[in-house]
C-alpha cells in the first residue's frame, strides 16, 4: 500500500478494485483509520475502484506540527489526493469526520465529484461542544486510556456494543483507540471546533446520499435531515440498529445503499 506526498504532508492509502471502474474515495472517522471501511473494500471493490486513505496525523499518514488539525486542512488534503491520483470526477464517502470533509468537497470543488456520500455526520457547528471540550482536553493530557469507555459509547451504537457476535471486532477497535497517543487530541480539537458548512451547501447540485444511524450518540438524525434539506439533490436514509460508525456497524445495508447510489450516478 503506497504513500503519496500532497499538500505538505504524506498520506497513506490503499487502491483496490478494477482500475477502469467508477472510483470511490473513502474518508474515515476520528479515532479510526482506513480499515474502518474493511467491509466496504471487501464487498464493493469487486465492481468499484476504492481509494481509502488515512488522514494526516492519523493511521499510517504523517504527523504534523499543527496544534489543531482543522477541517479545511483535511479538505485540502483530500482535494490534493484526488488531483494527484487523477481520480476526479469521483464518488467520495466519509463517516463522521470524513463526512465533514465530504461536505466541504461538495460545496467547494463540485467539479471533482460525481456524488457525495455522508454517514453519521453534520454540516453544522459542534452542538455538543460543552460536552466534548473537556474530553479533548483530557485526551491531550492523558491519552485515550482513561476515556476509552466514553469513546466506545460515542463511536458505536447500543446494539453493536451488546452484540456478542461482534466481540472480536469491538476488541480490535478498542485496542486501536487505546494505542492512540496524546497527539490524537490535535485532530479531535479540529473536529469539535469546525465551522459550519450548511450555508456553503445551499443549493449544492452534487448528488448526495446521507445515511444516519438510528442510535448515533454523537450526531443525531435531525442533523442529517438538515443536510438533505439544504442541498438540491439529496436523499437520506436512517440505518436501523446503527450508531455513529455506520459503515462498520451495518455494512451490508450501507454497501447496498452505496452500490445503488454509484450505479445510479455513474453515467
Amino acid at each position: 500500500m503506497p504513500n503519496i506526498n500532497v499538500n505538505g504532508t504524506t498520506l497513506f492509502y490503499s487502491d483496490d478494485g478494477p482500475k477502469d471502474a467508477p472510483v470511490l474515495v473513502l474518508s474515515h472517522s476520528l479515532f479510526f483509520d482506513h480499515k474502518m471501511f474493511a467491509h466496504q473494500i471487501e464487498h464493493l471493490s469487486k465492481t468499484i475502484r476504492i481509494i481509502s486513505y488515512d488522514d494526516r496525523d492519523q493511521g499510517q499518514s504523517a504527523r504534523s506540527e499543527l496544534t489543531s488539525v482543522d477541517m479545511d486542512t483535511h479538505t485540502s488534503d483530500a482535494i490534493a489526493l484526488i488531483e494527484a491520483l487523477e481520480l476526479g470526477p469521483c464518488f467520495f464517502a466519509g463517516n463522521s469526520m470524513g463526512g465533514f470533509i465530504a461536505l466541504r468537497l461538495a460545496a467547494r470543488r463540485p467539479d471533482l465529484l460525481k456524488g457525495c456520500i455522508v454517514l453519521g455526520s453534520s454540516g453544522e457547528l459542534e452542538y455538543k461542544l460543552a460536552d466534548f471540550s473537556p474530553l479533548v482536553e483530557g485526551l491531550s493530557a492523558q491519552g485515550t486510556e482513561p476515556f476509552i469507555d466514553t469513546l466506545m459509547y460515542i463511536m458505536f451504537g447500543d446494539d453493536y456494543l451488546a452484540d456478542n457476535s461482534r466481540e472480536s471486532e469491538r476488541k480490535y477497535w478498542r485496542d486501536h483507540m487505546l494505542k492512540l497517543g496524546t497527539d490524537i487530541a490535535r485532530s479531535a480539537d479540529g473536529v469539535i471546533h469546525r465551522t459550519g458548512v450548511l450555508e456553503e451547501l445551499q443549493g449544492c447540485k452534487v448528488p448526495m446520499l446521507v445515511l444516519a444511524g438510528e442510535q448515533d450518540h454523537a450526531y443525531e438524525v435531525p442533523l442529517s435531515e438538515n443536510i438533505t434539506k439544504t442541498v438540491a439533490n439529496g436523499q437520506m436514509f436512517v440505518i436501523p440498529k446503527a450508531g455513529h460508525s455506520i459503515a462498520l456497524e451495518q455494512p451490508e445495508i450501507v454497501n447496498r445503499y452505496i452500490a445503488d447510489f454509484i450505479s445510479s450516478h455513474s453515467l
